[in-house]
């Protein structure tokens, strides 16, 4: 148990960094950059608590999340900066915080009797990718799950391994490994510019418009 919330605090932390930076990217003010560092944070463990009957979602329940949310955007706020200058720390930070929820929101339904594999990379996913589709909606972003970037399929791909690992070898060694493995698809992808396929017609917006303009 200490682990997992040890691994929640290091997943807090990244994803409210991403969220706070986001804000400040978007000229938020203050409060509009802690609520995009609480939602990176706790959007996703709401929607899963939700999905699988944790009512009231723990976010609101121990608000230990929110608060450690609160204090990392103030802190980059008032240090931005200094932050600033990490290059691609925002991209970082949201890798590694992918990873770590991802394999919460498993955990969270194995712990809850999920045995079945869909269920598990289901929570999974929402777990990993929830806050941040919250974060770049509220920004006007497209979220990164809808995009030809490597993104859900990183998540999805960590919670298949920990499903099938976490029988066979301690929960530390499973959580690392698999953190470790959607962290670095996500990393890689970028690096080398690793796209899921997009139709031919996606930047086509004329043949769109062709098909639907009424005469």
């Amino acid at each position: 148990m200490f682990l997992i919330n040890s691994f929640e605090i290091i997943g807090t932390i990244a994803f409210a960094i991403s969220g706070a930076l986001t804000g400040i990217e978007k000229k938020l003010d203050l409060f509009g950059i802690i609520f995009l560092a609480i939602t990176t944070a706790v959007g996703g463990g709401i929607f899963r608590d939700i999905i699988i009957g944790r009512t009231p979602p723990d976010a609101f329940v121990d608000p230990t999340s929110c608060i450690i949310s609160i204090v990392t955007a103030l802190i980059v706020f008032l240090f931005y900066e200094k932050i600033n200058k990490f290059k691609n720390i925002i991209i970082i930070s949201d890798a590694l915080g992918l990873g770590i929820f991802t394999l919460v929101g498993c955990n969270t339904a194995i712990v809850h009797g999920a045995n079945s594999a869909f269920i598990v990379i289901a929570m999974g996913l929402i777990t990993g990718v929830g806050g941040g589709m919250l974060r770049d909606v509220f920004a006007k972003n497209v979220p990164f799950i809808f995009k030809k970037e490597i993104y859900a399929m990183a998540s999805i791909t960590g919670a298949l391994c920990f499903y099938y690992i976490h029988r066979y070898f301690p929960e530390i060694i499973s959580l690392y490994i698999c953190c470790a493995i959607i962290f670095i698809i996500r990393i890689l992808s970028l690096i080398y510019k690793l796209n899921l396929p997009v139709s031919k017609f996606s930047t086509n917006s004329n043949f769109v418009k062709s098909e639907i303009t009424p005469h």
